[in-house]
């Protein structure tokens, strides 16, 4: 795991830090077409929360660098990068990603989550 022992010690242990986030087969799928495209070597998926949003809190998505505070998931070869204080959020959030012709995007499932709005893009706890 990439985070240091304080915020092992102070947020999660190793167990739950292991399942803080899941990713579908379709979110791989469509991650790792993104990442070869962009072909750097130890660029991931960060998944974060920011204030914001109608709902209080927003999702930030994209590609980044790992740091030494992350908790690092690998699934099938992507690697997804979680800071700390989003950790908190996101512990047992599912990211799927729809392609069909009602919508295409990334879609976050938060148990969490007691609003959302209608966009899925934010929520609060």
């Amino acid at each position: 795991m990439g985070f240091s022992g304080y915020y092992e010690s102070k947020i999660m242990t190793t167990k739950e830090a292991a399942t803080i986030v899941t990713l579908t087969d379709r979110a791989i799928k469509h991650t790792r077409g993104l990442l070869e495209k962009e072909n750097k070597p130890g660029l991931g998926l960060r998944l974060g929360v920011q204030g914001g949003g109608c709902s209080g809190l927003s999702y930030k998505l994209g590609f980044d660098m790992s740091t030494d505070a992350d908790y690092v998931h690998d699934f099938d070869g992507v690697k997804v990068y979680v800071d700390p204080k989003s950790a908190l959020y996101l512990k047992g959030v599912q990211l799927d990603f729809d392609d069909s012709l009602s919508g295409k995007g990334y879609a976050f499932k938060n148990p969490n989550a007691e609003n959302t709005c209608g966009c899925g893009e934010s929520f609060s706890i």
